[in-house]
């Protein structure tokens, strides 16, 4: 029996905020200073680090639920399941639905259950439940959905990553231009088809980083210190995932008894094009060897970091033959990685 993705969905919201819609910000540095380097000068340099020129929004009607059931309904369509055979329904966010009209974010009841609710599964023993795993959540939801089929307690899970992030961005930050809002899934299931999941790789590191990502009041001295918005130590970010990521990969692709040859593409969380880059070539780096081009897709460049969607997104992007000259041809191997605010890193090999 091998555990296989045989369906996949995603939203990629229609709003586009491209970097030139900040040029009206007032920006202030985490001392409360105003910052009065020229905005143009700003946004050149941030496009320049990390490789965004602009993100997805989604519309004020739709929630963080909402978006997670138009990826998931997509991601059941092209698996061709039947719904009511579904057996766990796993969500992976990190603040729930956060709506345009207030500060407070709303997870009661689970994102999970509204999803099923909306698919109208009306089957009690689908099991549906959110993890919060910071951006390798969706990774996260499909080694435990996983695990649940390789026990014997399901034969299909459908795992769903979906945020939105520009509703708990401070304005006035820097780092509010990074994040973005999407949707990805995937229904995995028990499959006498060669390949599928052939190794994973998770490591929880809960010290000096557990604070790199956080919840904190606006840089804006003069705003609501009640009100608290995603915030991000950066470099400690970029020096933690530079540091660990590429070993967590190698770790997992010998737990796949898979040489770095045998891969033929890096679907990495998308945060930062320089940083991602930077990883890949580490990568290589522990096997001797060069990255080649064309191994790692991007996608920050156009829908920024939409966290737990990124890597979902990207996927269905690929197999649906949507994101350029990239192609996953059956019997390909490829490696999942993401890194995120925990800190949390994970990896996967997987065989399509």
């Amino acid at each position: 029996m091998n555990i296989k993705i045989t369906g996949t969905g995603s939203y990629i919201p229609e709003i586009i905020q491209d970097n030139y819609k900040f040029l009206d910000r007032n920006f202030f540095d985490n001392e409360g200073n105003r910052i009065e380097t020229k905005n143009e000068e700003i946004i050149e340099k941030f496009q320049k680090i990390t490789g965004i020129r602009e993100r997805r929004y989604a519309k004020d009607e739709l929630n963080t639920s909402d978006i997670a059931y138009l990826a998931a309904k997509e991601a059941i369509i092209n698996s061709k399941v039947d719904p009511e055979k579904i057996d766990y329904i796993i969500l992976a966010h990190n603040f729930g639905n956060a709506n345009n009209d207030s500060t407070q974010v709303d997870v009661f009841p689970s994102l999970a259950v509204r999803v099923k609710n909306l698919l109208k599964i009306k089957n009690p023993k689908c099991v549906a439940y959110d993890i919060l795993f910071g951006c390798p959540g969706w990774l996260e939801g499909i080694i435990q959905g996983y695990g649940f089929i390789k026990a014997g307690m399901a034969e299909r899970c459908l795992v769903i990553g979906a945020d939105t992030l520009s509703r708990v961005v401070d304005v006035n930050d820097r780092d509010s231009m990074i994040f973005a809002d999407g949707a990805g899934a995937t229904i995995i299931e028990k499959t006498e088809e060669k390949g599928g999941i052939l190794s994973h790789n998770t490591a929880s590191y809960t010290d000096d980083e557990v604070f790199y990502l956080f919840y904190g009041k606006s840089y804006n001295p003069q705003a609501d210190e009640k009100t608290k918005y995603i915030k991000m130590r950066g470099r400690k970010v970029y020096e933690f995932a530079l540091t660990n990521v590429p070993s967590a990969m190698k770790e997992c692709l010998d737990l796949a008894n898979t040489d770095i040859s045998e891969i033929k593409k890096i679907l990495i969380h998308q945060a930062n094009a320089k940083m991602d880059d930077a990883i890949v070539k580490r990568l290589y780096k522990l096997f001797n060897e060069e990255s080649p081009e064309e191994i790692m897709p991007l996608t920050v460049d156009r829908f920024g970091n939409s966290s737990v969607a990124t890597v979902p997104t990207m996927f269905d992007l690929i197999v649906r033959n949507k994101l350029g000259d990239h192609k996953i041809e059956k019997g390909d191997k490829i490696i999942f990685a993401s890194v995120g605010a925990g800190m949390h890193i994970n990896a996967m090999v997987y065989q399509y």
